[in-house]
């Protein structure tokens, strides 16, 4: 998801509520009154909390992260209207934006977020940011394994789609990697810094991840 589906204009009802306020994260099967904590061996998988602005702000800024996604906010400030604004939208059941948190942290170093494509969530799309420094140490697959389990599972999503831009090789290695199939090019489907990019459309359906999870039979000779 590349395209943010937050923006700067959204946040002006929320620019004089009290950005103090933190979320607190619960365990509990009704996402729209909190996200559940999602854990792994590496990483924690948690509610956004306004503390994170900080965190967020330093690592999805730089030029090799924010690259291939829509402007992310550029001040502190900005990513604390952010967060408000997406718990605000969990709770009207439109959209979930997980904190990726690594084991022995306490603070974001990126986020998954997934919105829903149509009334119900049947079709739904997903996409991360992680800051670079997180790259390669396996926190994203087990993330988003976590993530895939949560939608599927719980939300009830059937089908989840992906967009990452054709230059972005990492993106779309990442999501060949999860099982998603590679449907389509959408030509010149995203605006970054006055270019149009391609864009690689992927897929994992409900059924499809289902099956990868039942352990393949072994032959017999």
């Amino acid at each position: 998801m590349e395209k943010m589906p937050y923006t700067a204009e959204m946040d002006q009802a929320l620019a004089t509520l009290n950005q103090t306020v933190e979320t607190t994260s619960v365990v509990t099967s009704d996402w729209k009154t909190g996200l559940p904590v999602l854990t792994g061996s590496r990483v924690t998988l948690r509610e956004l909390r306004v503390s994170d602005a900080q965190s967020l702000f330093t690592m999805l800024t730089t030029e090799e992260v924010s690259r291939f996604i829509s402007p992310p906010p550029t001040t502190v400030e900005g990513f604390e209207r952010f967060i408000m604004w997406a718990n605000r939208e969990r709770a009207a059941g439109n959209y979930v934006c997980f904190a990726i948190v690594p084991q022995g942290m306490d603070t974001a170093v990126g986020l998954f977020q997934v919105r829903q494509l149509e009334p119900g969530w049947g079709t739904a799309e997903w996409g991360f940011a992680l800051g670079s420094a997180f790259w390669g140490t396996g926190l994203y697959t087990e993330g988003a394994e976590l993530v895939l389990r949560f939608v599927f599972e719980t939300v009830g999503v059937h089908r989840l789609e992906a967009r990452a831009a054709v230059q972005n090789a990492r993106g779309n290695a990442a999501l060949r990697k999860l099982g998603a199939v590679q449907e389509g090019i959408l030509r010149r489907s995203f605006l970054r810094n006055g270019q149009y990019m391609d864009q690689a459309l992927w897929s994992i359906l409900a059924e499809d991840w289902r099956a990868m999870l039942v352990p393949a039979t072994p032959a017999i000779h």
